[in-house]
């Protein structure tokens, strides 16, 4: 096999488009193996694009493999506990400033117009009432976490 031969065969390649050729010439023991270019490469569908201006509410990312949910869901809960959720994204306060007593602790008795907790949003202090009668029987969160919207923040048993 001579040089002249491999130019007119890349020739040959470049012309017909061809990306791979193999050549083996039993006489010389000789085997050639000419690749021109990148090989075609399956073309990609673009990711999906979410306008964030429509108002669509982007999906959570899934839990981790193998975490469990901190709380049961409120569908798994009995029909005598009330979930209190946060209605805004904030700063969660259990007291009116730092040396004041709770204004919710484990045991309260409630009614519809009883101030549970505080959440600062934009410098704001906004009190939550409870919305429902009862009596706390767990604080989901701790003073000074930060909340999201729909987050539970108490459970109550109903009466």
């Amino acid at each position: 096999m001579d040089l002249k031969l491999i130019r007119n065969l890349l020739k040959l390649m470049e012309r017909n488009e061809v990306t791979e050729l193999e050549i083996e010439d039993e006489k010389a023991g000789l085997k050639v193996h000419l690749k021109r270019g990148h090989e075609p490469v399956a073309p990609v569908s673009p990711a999906p694009v979410v306008n964030l201006m429509s108002g669509a509410a982007a999906a959570p990312p899934p839990p981790p493999r193998g975490a469990e949910p901190a709380e049961p869901a409120a569908e798994e809960r009995a029909p005598d506990v009330a979930e209190i959720t946060s209605p805004m994204v904030g700063t969660f306060y259990t007291a009116a400033s730092p040396e004041a007593e709770p204004f919710a602790p484990v045991g309260t008795t409630l009614d519809e117009e009883t101030t549970v907790c505080i959440i600062e949003a934009m410098k704001v202090m906004n009190e939550i009432k409870a919305e429902c009668r009862g009596e706390i029987f767990e604080v989901l969160v701790e003073n000074g976490d930060a909340v999201e919207y729909g987050q539970p923040l108490f459970l109550v048993k109903t009466a």
